[in-house]
């Protein structure tokens, strides 16, 4: 066991009930971030960390990033970095984690009042946003707090990075990660985020590689103005047919993509990776009766190691092109990247991983799955991903929950991890 951990786990475990209050007076916070409305109780989840971190002795800053796109009368929620500890001496960690959450009312087939974090008979704290994302979030609050209580050296210097955002797509954050890695972030060594799930609900996982996303746009222009259904349908070009014609080429009826060239990009499985699975506990509205003058289709594609995205791009173009040339329409077709993610993948023998796992061990008695996963993160230096939640938890469903004693033993994790860094040595 690393040096001074069993205080701490004592700590926590003597702390527990403050923990739990804590999150419950976050998840009492509706901070959805996709409703307009809801914009003032996102920043007021931001006001509510930005509170605690102080209380705790970290420094800390809540950084404006504009107007939402599209959305001029409306601020983008402020992302809340703090830093905790300075010491030249110590590695510098930086915790990545959102503060946002999915929309949820009670008549969607919630048991409970979402916004009421209740806990039933078997210790399941049910709550919007107990597991996506407030609950890990704090995760890292509790480490400082059980620290202090318990008398017990923080390991390390903590970079905190709490976005508002993340349920509806990040706006923003990209741009701020890229201007701040050379300012409050610069002295960041790894980074660790606690935002995804087990696999099950007794074994963690550690996730060292994530899925990139090239999202595209394809639109198909005809007449200069909407014409009658009932006049002209037949007769003209539709561009709505045209455009389901080009979308229904990209799979087939098993989902296959059908893009030539695109899975010759996919880097094959290694031998190394197989063995790391070997062992793993495993409506329609609005109906129009006219012919629209442009109509477009979005579709997105989940990127792996080696696709890069001027070569997915390439072979995306060309084909849409080709296969709408086929149809001989007189429409006009468009096809655009929105946006890309790029993959990510790290060496599970990495220092940063090494400690994850001798953390996972230490608390749960098991060594960890190392995972892939889809989705894909704005940080770009060495992650590790020790998730808090389990695959049972309903993240973005009715009836969220995290277990109490994933969010208790989960807060013992993120701190084992964090000694165990400090004892890494610095070469390996």
């Amino acid at each position: 066991m690393a040096p001074q951990l069993e205080p701490f786990f004592k700590q926590v475990d003597n702390s527990k009930d403050a923990f739990i209050d804590r999150l419950r007076k976050a998840v009492a916070i509706p901070s959805i971030s996709a409703q307009d409305e809801c914009r003032k109780d996102v920043v007021r989840m931001a006001q509510f960390l930005a509170s605690e971190l102080e209380a705790l002795g970290a420094e800390v800053h809540q950084r404006p990033l504009g107007k939402q796109p599209g959305k001029e009368h409306l601020d983008l929620p402020p992302v809340v970095i703090a830093r905790y500890g300075n010491d030249k001496n110590k590695r510098t960690i930086l915790v990545y984690g959102h503060y946002d959450v999915q929309p949820a009312l009670k008549e969607d087939g919630w048991a409970t009042e979402p916004f009421e974090l209740t806990i039933d008979e078997k210790d399941r704290m049910y709550g919007r946003g107990s597991t996506d994302d407030k609950g890990p979030v704090l995760g890292w609050l509790n480490v400082i707090e059980a620290h202090q209580k318990a008398g017990v050296e923080f390991p390390v210097n903590l970079l905190c990075c709490f976005e508002g955002m993340e349920e509806y797509g990040s706006e923003g954050l990209d741009e701020f990660i890229q201007a701040e890695a050379k300012g409050f972030f610069k002295d960041a060594d790894a980074v660790c985020i606690s935002d995804n799930y087990w696999l099950g609900t007794e074994k963690p996982c550690l996730t060292y590689g994530l899925r990139g996303c090239n999202y595209y746009s394809i639109s198909v222009s005809g007449p200069a103005q909407d014409l009658h259904s009932g006049v002209f349908g037949g007769s003209a070009h539709e561009p709505m047919t045209d455009l389901v014609n080009v979308l229904s080429k990209l799979v087939d009826a098993q989902g296959n993509i059908l893009i030539p060239g695109i899975m010759d990009l996919v880097e094959p499985v290694t031998e190394e990776e197989k063995s790391l699975y070997g062992n793993i506990s495993y409506t329609m509205e609005n109906l129009h009766e006219s012919l629209g003058t442009k109509v477009i289709g979005k579709f997105s594609i989940r990127t792996v190691p080696n696709m890069e995205s001027p070569d997915v791009n390439k072979l995306v173009f060309d084909y849409v092109k080709a296969e709408f040339a086929k149809l001989n329409s007189k429409n006009k077709l468009d096809v655009w990247l929105q946006h890309d993610g790029k993959w990510w993948v790290a060496s599970p023998k990495h220092w940063n991983f090494s400690a994850a796992s001798k953390a996972v061990e230490q608390v749960f008695g098991v060594a960890p799955d190392f995972t892939r996963e889809g989705g894909s993160k704005p940080l770009e230096r060495m992650f590790s991903f020790s998730p808090m939640g389990s695959s049972t938890d309903a993240a973005h469903s009715v009836n969220e929950k995290l277990d109490k004693r994933n969010y208790i033993e989960g807060t013992k994790l993120l701190g084992a991890y964090l000694h165990y860094v400090a004892e890494e040595p610095i070469a390996s």
